[in-house]
């Protein structure tokens, strides 16, 4: 598959000498293009397959690796060194012209704890509660995600586990940046540092950063902006806010159906807001319509007041209706797709029960994923980088 291992040290400067880095690293790639999600899987596979043991680099002569010889590689392995893989393969995608940064979309997918309390069939009583924290992995933290991809759904599932965080190359849904955190991280806290990470290797100058509203936050646009160059394609967060109703002027209706008038502007927490009051409330001898309560708070304050921010920034300025940002968004797509083929390398439920283990797992299957595109590349098929079971057939 052309994987530069190079600058993996392939043993130990002192110490026993064991098992070659790279065969390991090779064979957990075979174990994430089969899908297998159990460790067990993979040390069976490797038995039963010597030559495909034997391309990995190991000795078919000798004992091969143990379960606990896999598990030890995975907790102990320096993450780095795995990062540094992905980045070297990234950026030959990139020189070849199949990974581009004008459209990047940012998205997390949630990873399961290997604990008994994220099973549906469980009757654990408060088996969600932050107190009651799994034994099993000491590292893992509760987090929320949403089952389902409806916007109008709010449809929210608690689980015990972490995030893996993908920036996506969303022309050719190719992962260019991960990062792990557990599971209770808000997306927005990451964004910006995955960004200026990618940006450290592989410019991300003049992009559209694409992502759900989940990252609707207000540093995020101006930063993409300012440091980037670029513009952010993300719906609005309503924030539980209440949308009065506007008449074509831009005034609010107040509860009788009467046309607000404004009554000035003020700055509250960097945002200026524009405040409308009742229109009778300089009249000396009206009456509210509906009776409103607010009408006989005395003279000085009657009447209903209401406050519409004025979108003076990047965030409110952006024209969600429009034709381009509909088209704009739609590649976003791109990052759905992207992590269900990362599922199906067995990544949605974890057997490791610790943040080392399951990061260094993660990495592994973006790894394997740009190695098949590799491949593919490198087979002159490159309509098929995207399609693992097809470059199976051809090799």
């Amino acid at each position: 598959m052309n994987l530069d291992l190079s600058s993996v040290p392939e043993f130990p400067k002192t110490g026993r000498k064991g098992f070659s880095n790279h065969a390991m690293i090779c064979s957990f790639i075979v174990m994430k293009c089969q899908g297998f999600s159990m460790l067990t899987d993979l040390v069976d596979y490797l038995n039963n397959n010597l030559l495909i043991s034997h391309y990995c680099g190991f000795d078919i002569t000798s004992p091969l690796p143990s379960y606990w010889t896999f598990d030890r590689f995975l907790k102990n392995f320096d993450h780095s060194v795995l990062s540094d893989i992905m980045k070297k393969q990234v950026l030959s995608l990139a020189e070849s012209g199949i990974i581009d940064t004008s459209f990047i979309g940012l998205d997390s997918t949630p990873v399961f704890a290997n604990t008994s309390q994220n099973n549906p069939k469980s009757f654990l009583k408060n088996k969600f509660s932050p107190d009651n924290h799994p034994k099993s992995d000491e590292d893992c933290k509760l987090g929320i995600h949403t089952a389902s991809n409806q916007t109008n759904e709010k449809n929210y599932e608690f689980y015990w586990g972490y995030k893996n965080h993908v920036l996506v190359d969303c022309i050719s849904g190719l992962p260019i940046y991960e990062f792990t955190t557990t599971a209770d991280i808000h997306d927005s806290l990451v964004a910006l540092d995955v960004l200026a990470d990618t940006h450290s290797f592989l410019p991300v100058t003049e992009c559209t950063f694409l992502a759900d509203k989940g990252y609707d936050v207000k540093n995020i646009y101006n930063q993409v902006h300012t440091l980037y160059h670029g513009e952010c394609i993300i719906p609005l967060n309503k924030r539980n806010t209440k949308n009065p109703k506007l008449l074509p002027q831009g005034n609010p209706l107040c509860e009788a159906g009467l046309a607000m008038w404004k009554d000035g502007k003020f700055s509250d927490r960097n945002r200026t807001r524009q405040k409308f009051c009742c229109p009778l409330k300089s009249s000396p001898s009206a009456d509210c319509p509906c009776h409103h309560k607010n009408f006989y708070n005395g003279k000085k304050h009657r009447g209903c007041t209401k406050y519409i921010t004025i979108p003076d920034d990047l965030r409110l300025s952006i024209d969600r209706n429009s034709k381009y940002f509909k088209s704009s968004y739609s590649l976003r797509t791109e990052c759905e797709r992207y992590n269900s083929r990362f599922k199906n390398t067995g990544q949605e439920r974890m057997w490791v029960r610790n943040k080392a283990s399951v990061t260094n797992l993660n990495t592994l299957a973006h790894i394997s994923l740009l190695a098949v595109a590799i491949a593919a590349i490198t087979s002159h098929s490159n309509q098929f980088y995207r399609r693992l079971k097809t470059v199976k057939r051809i090799a």
